[in-house]
């Protein structure tokens, strides 16, 4: 079996999630030893789709006419569409209709969580729909001395200093205003925010967010994954006050490097995520008790429970349930082709 991991627009969207998600099926694929391509002029047996931009849907229809089994990936809903670039709220139903209509044209589709899975179903996706994670590199998130000392020294973070991070880009759906107004209210700790978008596809409030000046407040823009993974081993806490995720890799990052980790209290982590794996708020004042009991430790870090549950997210596992939908989209596509 050969795949076609085909992704349109790679120099915009490489610094974000999905771009994240595209490298990790890289990674699960040559774990599993499965071939791939991201050519489309090469051969290949089935395309295994990550956008929904029109050269996307063009592809999966062109495709289909030649009975090649199509993998549509569902990375994005409506719901964590809202809230993100400048008049998204107002686009969101076409958008919807959009992605749907893109879905649509897979013989199957993956997306990240069952959680997701429903959305899209409630949607209108009619197509069979396999939730298989994102899934998470066990092997690189390996926590050494050096990081912590590393992460600090850039940062010019003292080593009693009490750090706590977030990553996710600048939009208001991530939690960013409230990142923002925590820090306000705790001076005696240093927040620090990983990620960026040009300041110009977003709202006028998250500009003004991002430009606020605090002595315990930086924006540290993107960084390259070995940078981040310094930034998870360095700080004391991961705070992910996202209102809306389909899976959320950086969570699963941060887990995976024994950190900490306080999240939003929201649906799609009721599934799999428990107060034994990580603490949850809903508002900002919970968030400020929780991190207060996390950083005097008064409250257990719950690191080991946390790592135990993004093992069965490991890269090594994720090739081989992409493998098993690959299988279904071609015995799919023979059906459909043969009438």
């Amino acid at each position: 079996m050969k795949v076609l991991l085909y992704s349109e627009g790679m120099k915009w969207i490489h610094k974000s999630g999905l771009g994240r998600a595209i490298d990790h099926q890289k990674q699960a694929l040559t774990f599993s030893g499965v071939s791939f391509t991201t050519e489309r002029t090469d051969s290949f047996d089935c395309v295994h789709i990550n956008t929904y931009f029109l050269k996307s849907l063009l592809l999966a229809k062109r495709m289909r006419r030649r009975g090649v089994p199509v993998i549509y990936h569902g990375h994005s809903t409506e719901e964590d569409f809202r809230n993100s670039f400048l008049f998204s709220n107002f686009f969101s139903p076409l958008f919807r209709k959009w992605i749907v209509y893109c879905y649509n044209h897979g013989d199957v589709v993956i997306t990240p969580t069952p959680y997701a899975k429903r959305l899209l179903e409630q949607s209108g996706v009619t197509k069979p729909i396999y939730p298989v994670s994102n899934g998470i590199n066990l092997s690189y998130y390996q926590q050494n001395p050096e990081m912590r000392c590393n992460f600090r020294k850039e940062y010019g973070f003292s080593d009693s200093d009490k750090v706590i991070m977030s990553v996710g880009l600048y939009i208001k759906r991530k939690g960013l205003l409230d990142f923002v107004e925590i820090a306000k209210k705790m001076p005696e700790y240093q927040f620090i925010w990983f990620g960026y978008l040009d300041l110009k596809q977003v709202p006028k409030e998250i500009r003004n967010a991002v430009h606020t000046e605090l002595p315990n407040l930086i924006f540290a823009g993107y960084v390259t994954p070995e940078k981040l993974r310094e930034a998870y081993a360095g700080s004391d806490l991961f705070f992910f006050p996202t209102y809306e995720e389909t899976e959320g890799i950086v969570l699963l990052e941060a887990m995976a490097m024994r950190q900490t980790c306080l999240i939003r209290d929201i649906p799609i982590y009721e599934e799999y995520l428990h107060m034994k794996d990580v603490y949850k708020g809903k508002t900002n004042e919970e968030f400020i008790k929780l991190i207060q009991g996390i950083i005097k430790g008064e409250l257990p870090r719950l690191t080991e429970q946390s790592l135990k549950n993004v093992e069965e997210r490991d890269i090594e596992k994720i090739g081989s349930q992409l493998v098993n939908v690959y299988r279904e989209a071609i015995q799919l596509s023979v059906k459909l082709y043969e009438k």
